[in-house]
């Protein structure tokens, strides 16, 4: 017994074309990658700089301190 497929063909042959169509990157091309790709990533990447650039000038300058 088979299964029916989840998507039909001629839309999913459609959808290749328009992908492999694109210049763009592949983990660039939907609406909202460059969002999860990009700006999330470097959002990320500046606050752990700054945590880390805090705690050295916390360390060296013996700030900080709870007790």
């Amino acid at each position: 017994m088979t299964e029916s497929p989840f998507f039909p063909r001629e839309k999913l042959f459609e959808k290749q074309k328009y992908f492999q169509n694109m210049r763009r990157h592949t983990h660039l091309k939907g609406p909202y990658d460059k969002i999860t790709s990009v700006a999330i990533p470097l959002a990320l990447a500046g606050s752990c700089i700054f945590l880390i650039a805090r705690g050295i000038y916390n360390m060296s300058h013996g700030v900080g301190k709870k007790a």
